[in-house]
């Protein structure tokens, strides 16, 4: 009964968002403003029954029921509970109806905690969410449904893909997805506003929480995204520009831009159509992030549909809605007021040059993503755009996005005096010359990028402090301190890149027991190599000791055990590496093949591949600093709105 169940809370939840969008959007006619206050119950009924929907997918996954065509498909009798709860979200169907609860549940919550915004504009907002969320049930209902029962059941279950069996992807899908959700509701924010020409301070304040939501959780998806990368694929890298990874990097671009913009509107009413567009055009990088995951036309270890019909169903939904609100912001931007004005050189102006940036990377990231899909379809021909691309476009790019990040946040509101800015910057400046020079100097094998990245690195971390300078710490608000962490985040995450693209080391060897290697003062010293059985795996265990001499006398020594692991359920063969983190770096080992005797047997001897990579922790240290940097500045809002204490003009003018 639990797949019937869920079937039913999920018809019923699309008939509630149907009523929900009729009843936001009609409420902008006079004639039915009495429906304001029935579609927030409305809301909160929609949201009840997708949790409902989506705890019957979890209890099918749980129970191992393998009469559930999904469950047969993803799960197995064998397989371990956490990842079985996992697999609920570890594919197409179950991803889309955690979208949708997730889109549900926003919307239950801007109707019963928003009162910023007037009651037309907030019901006009959860219309345009409601219908968001419809046309996101209807694909689930009609092309993938969840709860499809499969006669006569599986006997075991297929099982999940191995890669996809691991606590960082358990974690990963729903950070992103808040993160997508939460630019949802920044969209509904936009579209209500144009629809209500209410486009203004009080509209961003009541937008801002939202984005700083979606920011963070984009910001934690993607960190803990690339973390998996770096230690479950084996090949040792951090980011490779997959198309997928690309997905999420766009939307968190235009997020990071529109944090900004709509803090300067909610502080200084000021980038109020920018604020709009940016609201717009950060959903519809969503909408193309779950169009490439989920229509089949990428092959990821990310992407789950293979079938061109639910991505031609995907593609029509993100044609429509973006094509939707494009052409109401076309028909409504001569309606909304300029702002107030301010000089050229300001931190407005600061924050300008800021989006500007983001916006020509994410034209980068876009097209280099897009146009060899769009070559395939228009011509046929095949293309591909990797890592040259994508490095030697985008970070020049970021490096002036950098030098602007340092400069802007020390700028005075509407104008200011280019004297007061060098003095606040000399130091920041000089000791990122200072690095940029030792660098060239000492080590110029490591590239120009690595060296400049580090000297900028370097600049914004002293650069990022000096905000605090001449304050009272103790009464200093948290959004300063968020805007701080965040900033020095970036500095740190910066050096960790340009340390590791720059000062790595890697070593292939061919080892058998006893034979030991050298990698950048590291001995690596293989013990032996093991079977290991596994709850749902078999794997090939190297036992290997590493040690090298301490800075202050000593010796270090640490065993690691990476593993080559064999999976049946589907069948796959996946490399666990071993990671031994130090504070200068991580040493990273992994086992590979078994070398063959003359006689065609196995040999005594095993392919290992080693990487001693400088600072790499620092990357995503510094991706949990940006996150902590916007929480600090989420609970500071809240604060500050709880202790009604607006207006106060040091805590207005902090950007998140």
């Amino acid at each position: 009964m639990t797949p019937e169940i869920g079937l039913i809370a999920l018809w019923m939840a699309a008939a509630l968002a149907l009523l929900q969008a009729f009843w936001g959007l009609g409420a902008l006619s006079p004639k039915m403003a009495a429906f304001i206050s029935p579609v927030k119950r409305v809301a909160v009924a929609q949201a009840a029954l997708s949790i409902i929907a989506f705890a019957a997918l979890i209890l099918m996954f749980m129970d191992t029921d393998l009469s559930v065509k999904l469950v047969a498909m993803n799960s197995h009798v064998d397989k371990p509970m956490f990842y079985k709860i996992a697999a609920a979200w570890g594919n197409h169907e179950g991803s889309m109806l955690l979208w949708v609860t997730v889109l549900s549940l926003s919307g239950a919550a801007v109707a019963l905690l928003e009162r910023q915004l007037d009651p037309r504009t907030l019901a006009a907002t959860l219309g345009a969410q409601a219908a968001l969320g419809l046309g996101f049930f209807a694909f689930l209902l009609f092309s993938s449904n969840p709860f499809e029962r499969l006669s006569p059941a599986a006997p075991v279950g297929m099982g999940l893909n191995p890669l996809l069996q691991d606590p960082g992807l358990a974690f990963h899908p729903p950070t992103l997805y808040v993160g997508y959700v939460g630019l949802s509701v920044a969209f509904s924010f936009a579209v209500a506003a144009l629809l209500t020409r209410s486009v203004g301070p009080a509209f961003a304040r009541a937008m801002r929480p939202w984005v700083l939501i979606a920011w963070i959780f984009l910001t934690i998806g993607i960190v803990a995204g690339s973390y998996w990368a770096y230690y479950e694929l084996g090949w040792g890298g951090w980011w490779f520009w997959d198309p997928v990874e690309n997905a999420s990097l766009m939307p968190w671009l235009a997020a990071t831009a529109l944090l900004h913009s709509v803090s300067v509107l909610a502080a200084r009413d000021a980038l109020r159509s920018w604020t709009v567009a940016l609201a717009l055009i950060g959903f519809a990088m969503s909408m193309i992030g779950t169009f490439l995951v989920r229509s089949g036309i990428l092959t990821s270890v990310h992407a789950f549909a293979v079938d061109p019909e639910r991505g031609g169903f995907i593609l029509g939904l993100m044609a429509f809605y973006t094509g939707a609100a494009f052409i109401l912001f076309a028909l409504r931007i001569g309606t909304v007021k300029q702002g107030e004005g301010f000089h050229l050189f300001s931190r407005e102006a600061g924050l300008v040059a800021n989006n500007l940036l983001l916006s020509v990377i994410l034209g980068v990231v876009f097209i280099g993503t897009l146009y060899p899909l769009f070559a395939e379809l228009a011509f046929g021909a095949k293309l591909s755009v990797g890592p040259p691309y994508f490095n030697k476009a985008s970070v020049p790019l970021t490096f002036l996005l950098v030098l602007v990040l340092l400069i802007g946040p020390l700028l005075s509101w509407r104008r200011d005096g280019r004297g007061g800015l060098w003095r606040k910057v000399a130091n920041a400046v000089a000791l990122g010359v200072v690095v940029a020079i030792v660098g060239f100097v000492f080590t110029p094998e490591a590239g120009v990028f690595p060296i400049l990245g580090l000297a900028l690195a370097a600049a914004l971390a002293v650069a990022s402090l000096l905000p605090l300078f001449g304050r009272n710490l103790l009464r200093t608000p948290l959004p300063t301190y968020g805007m701080v962490i965040a900033h020095l985040g970036i500095a740190v995450a910066m050096a960790g890149m340009a340390a590791e693209r720059g000062f790595s080391t890697e070593k292939l060897v061919a080892m058998a027991a006893g034979d030991t290697a050298e990698v950048a003062g590291w001995t690596v010293k293989l013990n032996d190599v093991q079977p290991r059985l596994g709850p749902n795996w078999s794997a090939t265990e190297a036992n290997v000791t590493a040690s090298r001499p301490e800075r202050f006398g000593g010796n270090f020594s640490s065993t690691q055990t990476p593993q080559s692991r064999h999976f049946t359920s589907p069948e796959m063969d996946t490399s666990e590496a071993a990671l031994l983190t130090r504070l200068d770096g991580q040493l990273y080992v992994v086992l590979g093949a078994n070398e063959a005797a003359k006689d065609g047997s196995l040999g005594p001897r095993w392919q290992m591949r080693i990487w001693w990579k400088p600072f790499v922790s620092f990357i995503w240290i510094g991706g949990l600093m940006i996150a902590l940097g916007g929480a600090l500045a989420l609970v500071g809002r809240w604060l500050i709105a709880w202790r009604k204490r607006g207006g106060n003009v040091e805590q207005e003018e902090v950007l998140a």
